[in-house]
């Protein structure tokens, strides 16, 4: 073996806006290629995941030495993150929002007494 393939997946939260989206696969890019002993293959927007927005990000080092591999994986992603921030980018992590018209103020005996209209 005389290069490693990696492949990085990873999700943005569902408000980033269309012009993030567009802009990640040539962020991902420079920043791969900026890496010593890494060739880019590719990045794209995959896909709709149940909590996220999901990227796919391909690329080589060019060694088949595990340590020289780990130093460029966390070279790319320190600086993921760290351009990322600059961007106002966020990952995704699973959330689940809950919207309640109603909330009952009082519950007495299992029936509801009053109710507060909740407004967003």
């Amino acid at each position: 073996m005389r290069q490693r393939r990696i492949v990085l997946k990873f999700g943005v939260v569902y408000d980033t806006t269309t012009e993030q989206l567009a802009k990640i696969p040539s962020l991902i890019e420079e920043i791969i290629t900026s890496t010593e002993n890494v060739t880019f293959d590719r990045a794209h927007f995959c896909g709709y995941g149940d909590y996220s927005l999901d990227f796919e990000v391909v690329y080589f080092i060019n060694s088949n030495d595990y340590a020289q591999y780990m130093d460029a994986q966390q070279r790319i992603n320190l600086t993921i993150k760290s351009e990322f921030a600059k961007y106002a980018i966020e990952f995704a992590y699973p959330t689940q929002v809950n919207y309640f018209n109603k909330l009952p103020l009082n519950v007495n005996n299992g029936k509801q007494e009053q109710f507060a209209n909740i407004k967003s």
